[in-house]
């Protein structure tokens, strides 16, 4: 099928692209010419401007200025309002040797270390690297800033001049040409190194979004376009292909220009060869085959005598010396010449989001066969650098823990220091991630030599690079009372979840460690940085706070108890008192693992934090207590492996809001009371409303008893009852998407059911309490309940004067209000836990039974309250998972453990409006499969040795997922034999135990694993004795259970179609297994400022002010690139709203420029099948449509859809909407046929998840009915526009304008069939001589198509009066002529939109 009707200029208003190159915003950049790269730069840093100075070396001073994000923010004290102040740049003149002065950009704020940068990366100087820059005959420092620089002005010249090489330099030179080599070359992105990962995007725009976003090649004839997709992306398909996950760049196919670079074996030069200048020896083999041999001098390169055997350094002739060895290749190799030239041309040509480092690994799961190429720089850093020494640091390694605890210590008084002071923490903590995770991977692959080799080697812990390693094994028995290994498994996330909760305080004089766990080959390890003196001395001595033996011998110390008190509140956690073993009380503020330790730097680190949070009781039996009715109902407590199971910080929040609305309530109440006896009149009627509203029994727990009742039989009534349908309808907004909450006036975003990601701003007032609340109430907004707002002001003004001034009717309100809700002081709300209940060996001096029973409530809490919201959010589709890693998330964010998935799933069950929720039961089930093979998978790998590695995890892949029944393990006999000889001189792995037992696995015992795990782990019975029971009863898909069990376990499999479903063959073979990745966990440092900026810009654009709104955004974007450099997620939600703004206030080109970059960054930090990049993907095919691009919109939507299909299939709500896209899109373009597939299964999706009634399927009707009418099958039209009158007459009334249109168009729909009708009559009465009106076939208008689009993905447009649209412009063209000058201007970034489920931590 072609279609005549692309890229007509679609009929969109202001449409006209402003020339601007708007992707050099982007890296820090200040000119075209000036983007940055992940080049080396002459000191060895990356060279992305925005993340170069880490801190090691030359930061702190200069950068303070010079990366003020060009717009020197300063600062009002008292307001701390953010002041502009115009920065102006000007423009020098470079004369580089052998090219012509070109001009470029500066600003007074950079260094001329920055402008070293540029010329790096500019295509005609990019390869120098050795060289100074030089005003009127003076060398300029290069850490100098050019506002410091003298004489330096507008249209000064600087000359580049070559410096001498050192061997340092010559090393860089080399390294340098080495990654110009490489630029364009994929491998290390599949291999997971350096910072690099995949893009796909360019692939399928084809460079159409231009920098204006409407670049074309052609003019403006109509261009034939093939709209067909391939036929496994249509509906209903079944085939699931992998290939196409990585489509062929043809970017990537390398252009050769040398066969081979590489030391040379005659390194390093003898003495005599020292004094002639020689620094090292470079051997060469051009395409064409030359050999040479180059010497690197300190004059330059120049081509030497001497041949693979024999050594000859003198020059050859001629020698070609030149000072870049470009330039000398240039010289001998023809097609060094052209190809380099050529690779230069594209490099410079793309995105730089495609190559900015990014500032935490990310692993591809799968990857094509790549060729190992020679690479001399690869090579040499295996040897040297990576065992040991960090990257290009002058003769020593990293002191991690000096830099940690330095860049905590920096001043934040104003808006300027704390961006430098988060932007160092970033820096440091992204480079000892990095760090640690390598040393974790040698330790594990045994590179490294233990501290106590003489130790099993389980009990081993190992230094590397200044770093601790500790395996996740009980050694010394001290898990034993917690459940041995098991605990000592989860005590390692437990304390990262504690250092992240202290790190996100960040109390002055406080320190905890750099913490990294790390999953590689079944191994947990944990990496920490090492408190100065403390390997000196014995644990015993360092201790000044907490206990060493779980309890029993306790100290305190008054400095820790007072650095400790200011956290307490913010984790609640409370002071309390516990029995040494002199049976003296002992105060403390934390549980008793913390330990203290005063470092010999004199700083007071605290340690061990795996019991922040308080016991989870649900999975903590203890003899003789019982728990609450609600826990016991569904089997609680049960017995979990370990005894440190532990409630997250965000159900504690949850908890402490839910209990302050009831303290609220209940001090409301009796406020009422109180008046009701005072004047007996008409505020009885008041008094029982009240009375009703909030129970009167002051348990908050009996309260929500009725929540798991009342709860499913609210859904079942389908969309009436369902909030967002009523907002709908009175709206007609039909805002579908709600993952996309940020649509700007997205009603449904008002509501801020925000609560941050991991909760880290407890932000009490603006946060709904975990949805509970509106369970408990209906819909009341609390503020009608009388009195509240008075119990409001009384609580304020108790706290506030120690409620001295206070009657004492008004404090007894209070007191009786506080035992209510368990507060641990009597004169105001302050709910906090005492984490060491329950621990074993712990003893108390006083009664903790309040202690205890609050533990209970809160346990209670997350299964009576936090499940059913869930449920319900995911029912309302205001949570919208579509993998595991998003489910888990939205668990997370509402404080569940993924150990209550089983009962999450069986809750879906139960649940009358069960077929809405199917696909979270799928996405549910999967999840706990895949995670229990996880578990099986650990141990399984744990007794394989490394020469085995690829064929037992192909074997394990095979046991899980092929129909193959009798997988057998392929093993060479003669490998195994050779293998046994030699194990036992080997160094020993990590508790390596019998090194076959792993091939006698089978499918049938692996899954009657899998299924005991689910019900010992879970508590959940799974019906399935093989995969393909699993496929069938569940209706999962191997391909997605595939990627989720890579992902979970580090598994990177070659990219080919794999026949899963052959009972003659298993699908995998050893081949298929190319690489295992380490799953990594760390704190995740956050840019404040940046985030308030983002909150509150959030905030206007939900009360409608989209001008203030956007402003805020933009400043928020500076200050993250501020702190995270280029490439962060939180940059990727930021530039996401930020399109939405610009799409809704009608700049479509800018918002195709914003959204490109956010597609980028989500492929690059997230993953390129991540769900967020999916959905990206989506925003960006509309704005597309929006600029007239429609070839490349479909084929966005297309690769969207093929993304969906892996992730988690056809069946799932998201699918409707991007169906309903797909739908109108190919409508537009006259594809009538193809429309119809999408539509129609978008209309049966929509039926399914909203409910036949609901206005969603309306509006599918609607489209339905459109296609149908362009096809003039007006009976079929006139079928499905009734149906959806129907329902907007039942849903909304007869009044209401969606009727009232819909009444129309049936109007115009039989008007148009009679007319038809009568031509078919006349045909058959006249015969052929009939004369017949041409039958029309009418193509919608690219307006009315767009208009539909609009509503499907939830976007509503606020009139704008002429006068608001002038000065919108006005100020678009005020910001890019301040651009222009100079400005480090947005380079782009963002908060984690609350609302926006990604997964920031695991």
């Amino acid at each position: 099928m072609v279609s005549k009707t692309d890229d007509i200029p679609a009929s969109v208003p202001n449409c006209n692209p402003v020339d601007l190159p708007r992707e050099v915003e982007i890296a820090n950049s200040k000119d075209t010419s000036k983007t940055a790269s992940k080049d080396p730069c002459a000191c060895g840093h990356r060279g992305d401007t925005a993340v170069m100075n880490g801190v090691a070396g030359h930061d702190q001073a200069e950068e303070a200025d010079s990366k003020q994000d060009g717009s020197a923010d300063a600062e009002d004290a008292n307001e701390q309002e953010v002041i502009v102040i115009q920065d102006t740049g000007f423009t020098v003149k470079i004369q580089a040797p052998g090219t012509e002065p070109f001009d470029l950009q500066v600003s007074p704020q950079e260094m001329v270390q920055e402008i070293h940068q540029v010329l790096m990366d500019r295509e005609d100087t990019c390869h120098r690297t050795c060289f100074s820059l030089q005003l009127d005959g003076n060398v300029l420092d290069n850490f100098a800033e050019l506002k410091s620089i003298e004489g330096l002005q507008e249209a000064s010249l600087l000359k580049v001049v070559e410096e001498p090489y050192t061997v340092r330099e010559a090393r860089i030179h080399v390294r340098h040409i080495r990654d110009l080599l490489k630029s364009l070359d994929p491998s290390d992105a599949y291999n997971g190194v350096d910072c690099n990962s995949l893009s796909f995007l360019s692939v399928f725009t084809d460079g159409d979004l231009g920098d204006t976003g409407k670049r074309k090649k052609k003019g403006t004839e109509l261009e034939q376009i093939d709209c067909t997709p391939p036929e496994h992306i249509l509906p209903g398909s079944k085939e699931r292909p992998l290939v196409p996950l990585q489509p062929q760049n043809k970017d990537w196919k390398p252009m050769q220009c040398l066969k081979v670079l590489t030391m040379s074996g005659w390194n390093p030069p003898p003495g005599n060869r020292k004094m002639h200048g020689d620094l090292m020896y470079l051997y060469v083999v051009t395409v064409e085959d030359r050999h040479v041999s180059i010497t690197a001098s300190n004059r330059g390169f120049y081509l030497n005598q001497s041949t693979t055997y024999t050594f000859n350094p003198k020059p050859a002739s001629p020698s070609f010396l030149s000072h870049s060895l470009v330039e000398l290749l240039s010289q001998i190799s023809a097609a060094f010449k052209k190809n380099f030239t050529a690779l230069q041309k594209k490099r410079v040509q793309r995105h730089p989001f495609e190559r900015i480092a990014t500032p935490f690994q990310v692993y591809s799961w799968t990857a094509p066969q790549i060729d190992h190429a020679m690479d001399c720089v690869r090579a040499e850093d295996a040897y040297t650098s990576r065992l040991g020494y960090e990257e290009h640091i002058p003769g020593q390694t990293r002191d991690w823990n000096e830099e940690l605890q330095t860049t905590r210590e920096l001043s934040r008084k104003n808006l300027p220091e704390r961006l430098l002071r988060e932007r160092a923490i970033f820096k440091v903590h992204s480079d000892f991630a990095g760090a640690a995770t390598r040393g974790a991977m040698a330790v594990i692959d045994g590179n490294v030599m233990a501290i106590n080799p003489g130790e099993e080697t389980r009990m081993q812990m190992f230094i590397w690079n200044n770093i601790f390693f500790s395996l996740g094994f009980d050694v010394r028995d001290h898990y034993r009372e917690l459940g041995g290994d098991a605990a000592a498994h989860v005590a390692p996330t437990n304390d990262l979840n504690g250092v992240r909760a202290y790190s996100a305080v960040d109390v002055e004089g406080l320190y905890t460690l750099g913490t990294v766990v790390v999953d590689y080959r079944g191994y947990r390890v944990t990496a920490q940085s090492i408190i100065p003196g403390i390997l000196e001395r014995e644990q015993e001595q360092s201790v000044i706070y907490g206990s060493i033996d779980f309890g029993k011998t306790v100290v305190s110390h008054p400095k820790y108890l007072e650095l400790l008190e200011k956290t307490s509140r913010p984790l609640k956690v409370q002071r309390h008192s516990v029995l040494n073993e002199k049976d003296t009380a002992v105060e403390l503020c934390s549980s008793v693992e913390c330990k203290g330790i005063i470092g010999n730097d004199g700083r007071h680190y605290i340690l061990d934090l795996l019991r922040t949070f308080p016991p989870d009781l649900n999975f903590l039996p203890v003899e003789g207590e019982e728990l609450a009715p609600e826990s016991q109902k569904l089997g609680f407590p049960r017995q979990l492996r370990h005894r440190l199971a532990c409630l997250r910080q965000e159900l504690i929040e949850a908890f402490v809001e839910h209990r302050y609305l009831l303290f609220m309530k209940t001090a409301a109440l009796q406020l009422m009371q109180q008046k009701a006896n005072k004047d007996k009149t008409a505020a009885l009627h008041d008094t029982s409303s009240a009375d009703a509203e909030s129970e009167s029994k002051p348990q908050a727990l009996e309260a929500s008893e009725q929540v798991p009742d009342g709860m499913p039989t609210s859904p079942t009534s389908s969309e009436s009852t369902l909030t967002p349908d009523d907002l709908e309808a009175t709206t007609m907004s039909e805002k579908s998407v709600p993952e996309n909450q940020e649509a700007p006036v997205d009603l449904k975003s008002e509501v801020p059911t925000t609560n941050t990601n991991g909760t880290h701003e407890p932000s009490a007032a603006e946060r709904q309490n975990g949805g509970c609340d509106s369970l408990l109430e209906g819909k009341e907004a609390d503020e009608n309940i009388p009195g509240l707002a008075q119990a409001k002001e009384l609580a304020e003004s108790l706290a506030a004067e120690d409620g001295s001034g206070i009657d004492p009717k008004s404090r007894e309100v209070v007191l009786n209000a506080c035992k209510a809700v368990g507060s641990i002081s009597n004169t105001s709300f302050d709910i906090r836990f005492n984490p060491d209940i329950f621990s074993p060996g712990v003893r108390f001096p006083d009664d903790i039974q309040k202690q205890k029973q609050l533990l209970k409530d809160a346990a209670a809490f997350l299964v009576s309250c936090q499940i059913p919201s869930f449920v319900k959010d995911c029912l309302d589709h205001s949570s919208l998972p579509m993998d595991g890693a998003t489910m888990t998330e939205a668990l997370h964010q509402r404080g569940i453990n993924v150990r209550y998935l089983g009962n999450v799933l069986e809750f879906v069950d139960n649940m009358p409006a069960k077929a809405q929720l199917e696909h979270i039961y799928r996405i549910g089930i999967g999840e706990l499969i895949t995670r229990c093979a996880k578990h099986i998978f650990k141990t399984y790998l744990q007794g394989v040795e490394l020469s085995a590695l690829s064929a037992a995890v192909s074997h394990f892949l095979n046991c899980l997922l092929s129909s193959f029944p009798e997988a057998v393990a392929h093993l060479a006999a003669d490998e195994l034999v050779s293998r046994r000889k030699s194990r036992k001189r080997r160094n020993r792995v990590p508790g390596g135990g019998d090194n076959t037992a792993w091939a006698s696995l089978t499918p049938s015992e692996l899954w009657k694993n899998i299924t005991s795990e689910a019900q010992s782990y879970y508590h959940f019975s799974l019906q399935c004795e093989s995969v393909d029971q699993a496929v069938e009863k569940y209706g999962l898909q191997k391909i997605t259970l595939l990627r989720e069990i890579s992902i979970k376990t580090g598994v990177q499999i070659l990219i080919k179609e794999y026949n899963f479903d052959s009972r003659h063959k298993p699908a995998f073979t050893e081949e298929d297994i190319l690489n295992i990745f380490p799953i990594v966990k760390h704190v995740n440092p956050k840019a404040s400022d940046a985030f308030h900026f983002f909150q509150s810009g959030q905030a206007k654009v939900q009360q409608g002010f989209l001008k203030e709104g956007c402003e805020l955004i933009n400043e928020a974007l500076n200050l993250f690139n501020n702190v995270y450099g280029a490439m962060h997620v939180e940059i990727c939600a930021c530039l996401r709203l930020l399109a939405r703004l610009n799409y809704i206030m009608g700049d479509h080109p800018e918002a195709l420029s914003n959204q490109q970059k956010a597609v980028l960054m989500s492929e690059r930090v997230l993953g390129i099948e991540h769900p967020n990049t999916i959905q990206e993907y989506m925003h960006l095919a509309l704005y597309c449509f929006a600029n007239g691009q429609l070839s490349t919109a479909l084929k966005l939507l297309y690769r969207a859809r093929y993304l969906l299909l892996v992730v988690c299939g056809e069946d799932h709500p998201e699918m409707a909407l991007l169906d309903s896209n797909i739908g109108l899109v190919l409508h537009g373009v006259m594809e009538f046929d193809l429309s119809l597939r999408f539509l129609e299964n978008a209309l049966a999706i929509n039926s399914k998840y909203h409910g036949p009634r609901s206005l969603k399927v309306a509006l599918s009707h609607h489209l339905v009915a459109r296609v149908y009418e362009s096809k003039a099958e007006f009976r079929s039209a006139l079928q499905h526009e009734k149906e959806g009158y129907t329902i907007y007459k039942n849903q909304v009334g007869e009044a209401h304008e969606k009727t009232k249109e819909s009444s129309e168009y049936l109007k115009y729909l039989t008007q148009q069939a009679v007319a038809l009708q009568r031509t078919m009559n006349e045909i058959y009465k006249n015969g052929s001589n009939a004369s017949i009106m041409p039958l029309k076939f009418t193509a919608p208008s690219m307006t009315s198509v767009l208009e539909q689009l609009n509503i499907i993905n939830g976007i509503i447009f606020i009139p704008l009066s002429q006068k608001d649209l002038e000065n919108l412009k006005a100020e678009v063209q005020r910001r890019q002529l301040m651009q222009n000058s100079g400005k480090m201007e947005e380079q782009q970034a963002a908060q984690l939109e609350l609302d926006d489920k990604l997964p920031v931590d695991d």
